[in-house]
């Protein structure tokens, strides 16, 4: 894999973000209850941050690992993904966010694994280990609201 390629990968990546942003900014501004809509805001500003890590990377014309791999509590994977409501409650919000980011996650996975290329393969493995890290947030979050009694 050439530079070129890296940053073709990298570029995608930064689109994928700001696209999960306006998401999160839409969704803050359809709730209607405040704490939701302070959550959602936050998830956006860390979309942005993100994507500020992204274009860091893109800009610096290295070649690199970035990510590492963090524990996965798989939670997500147990639960169907909740619409978006003015009336959700915050263990749904949550939700819905840790499935966006199973998404992102799975996506990337899945790019990695139908490359040929392993330093491709590396990336878009990195890409997920990124978005594993945001949905284990979530993750955490949720069953912190979901299950009050374990804290």
């Amino acid at each position: 894999m050439n530079l070129s390629e890296y940053k073709k990968i990298i570029k995608q990546a930064i689109a994928s973000e700001v696209e999960a942003r306006k998401f999160y900014e839409d969704a803050a501004n359809t709730l209607k209850d405040p704490y939701l809509k302070k959550l959602f805001t936050s998830l956006a500003e860390e979309e942005k941050k993100h994507r500020d890590i992204l274009t860091q990377i893109y800009t610096s014309d290295k070649i690199d690992r970035y990510f590492s791999e963090t524990r996965d509590y798989k939670v997500a994977e147990t639960m169907e993904e909740p619409d978006l409501s003015m009336d959700m409650k915050p263990a749904d919000a949550f939700a819905l966010a840790m499935k966006k980011e199973e998404a992102a996650m799975k996506q990337y996975t899945e790019m990695a694994n139908m490359c040929d290329d392993a330093d491709k393969r590396q990336v878009f493995l990195d890409l997920a280990a990124m978005e594993r890290d945001h949905k284990l947030k979530m993750e955490t979050a949720f069953t912190d609201v979901g299950y009050p009694e374990v804290w």
